[in-house]
């Protein structure tokens, strides 16, 4: 039996919680450890379904991994196929990541085109077409690609726009490849620089991540290694818009506030007092929010795209009207019609959304259009009057270890509930 999320609003938020890893960091990172002769343990690793499918493509390869108490352990030694099955493939988008890593390590790998969110077009030809200029030769054939390369060689890579995906397929090809490879034109994204660090851990040669050019030494024998994964700065996104949404005093432990400075800026300008030492961040919300001026979403280090929906769920009761634009993704108002069923007030116009603030939001049933959007119900919930119930919350457990006990932890009241037949 599938299961609900109930939140009941109207509770201001008191507490601390301690910030889960990164999931948009691990995948690669789990990707990455198909290079690693030895074991792996990956400390801070979070218990996620995309971390539970990537498990299942690594166990398909043939390789062990498992949980030791709270650290993942991974030992790629025994790796035996290069080829992932489409059922696999169609659980998560981040499935594309294994492409660079099988054909560093096997030199071959076939595949389908990957699944997930249903967030509009994010197509992979970037990652094609930097692999193919490593030397690949790639065949696309009925919904599969089959690539083959007998050796990668290094050479200059300029992508067409910074895309993180391509950025980190193409550092994991060209950890196989013979001599230096640049990317340019590359994400510079946190977790480009975590893997960057996971990498060198293992005994690679990588540079320049978090700059527009990454370099990478490739030839190197890579080993196994300890690593702890990053905190996840859109789970600490999260729980910010969720103070601000629904009020009070509350303190995330682990947070960088390096990582998500666009977001504690745009809290600021609504009214919220946010501060970051060297253990983490606290947010104090007291008064109801302020408009704030026009959130665009762009490439790290701009507005990422990943806080668009729970920023907006913030500010549905604020005074004044915001402006979002969405420049990343197509498909990423999905969650708009939901939150119009709480009460709230938002015109969409292409990749243009208008929220203008409302004085009450109220309690409706509502479905999970996709994880960030979700979780962006949630958080409306929290200052929405009565008690409203989260449906299709599989797409929340894609990205929150447990987002109804995070928030209890922080003095919400949310639970998870079986769903009956009539809802």
């Amino acid at each position: 039996m599938s299961q609900l999320l109930s939140v009941r609003g109207g509770r201001r938020l008191e507490g601390e919680v301690t910030i889960q890893g990164a999931k948009n960091s691990v995948l690669p990172i789990l990707a990455a450890t198909l290079l690693a002769r030895g074991q792996v343990a990956l400390l801070g690793c979070p218990r996620l379904r995309d971390v539970d499918a990537s498990i299942r493509i690594l166990r398909h390869l043939g390789c062990d991994a498992h949980w030791e108490a709270d650290a993942l352990a991974v030992d790629t030694t025994a790796l035996r196929r290069c080829e992932i099955s489409d059922v696999l493939m169609r659980e998560m988008r981040s499935s594309a990541i294994f492409l660079g890593a099988i054909l560093a390590r096997c030199g071959q790998a076939d595949l389908s085109y990957p699944g997930g969110c249903e967030l509009g077009p994010r197509p992979i030809d970037l990652h094609l077409a930097g692999l193919r200029d490593l030397g690949a030769e790639i065949r696309e054939e009925g919904g599969f690609l089959h690539c083959r390369a007998d050796r990668l060689r290094g050479r200059e890579v300029v992508l067409r726009m910074p895309s993180v995906g391509a950025t980190e397929n193409l550092m994991l090809a060209a950890c196989g490849a013979e001599g230096v490879t640049v990317i340019s034109n590359a994400a510079r994204e946190p977790e480009v620089v975590d893997l960057q660090n996971f990498l060198n851990a293992c005994g690679a040669r990588v540079s320049g991540a978090g700059s527009s050019a990454v370099s990478i030494e490739g030839g190197q024998d890579l080993h196994g290694c300890t690593y702890r994964v990053m905190p996840d700065r859109i789970a600490a996104a999260t729980y910010l818009c969720a103070a601000a949404s629904a009020g009070g005093d509350i303190y995330l432990r682990g947070a960088e506030e390096g990582h998500l400075s666009t977001v504690t800026a745009a809290l600021r300008e609504a009214g919220c007092t946010v501060t970051a030492d060297s253990g983490g961040i606290r947010a104090l919300c007291r008064e109801r929010l302020r408009a704030v001026g026009p959130v665009q979403t762009a490439p790290y280090p701009g507005f990422p795209t990943d806080a668009q929906a729970v920023l907006m769920a913030a500010l549905l009761r604020s005074r004044g009207a915001t402006v979002f634009e969405e420049n990343i993704f197509e498909n990423r108002y999905r969650h708009v019609d939901e939150l119009i069923r709480m009460g709230a007030s938002i015109r969409v116009s292409g990749r243009v959304a208008v929220v203008t603030g409302v004085e009450r939001l109220h309690s409706a049933p509502v479905r999970c259009t996709d994880l960030r959007g979700g979780a962006a119900l949630c958080v409306a919930a929290l200052a929405a009057e009565g008690e409203t119930r989260v449906s299709q919350i599989c797409h929340i457990d894609r990205g929150y270890e447990d987002l109804a006990r995070d928030l209890r932890a922080l003095g919400a009241d949310a639970v998870r509930v079986e769903e009956t037949e009539n809802g």
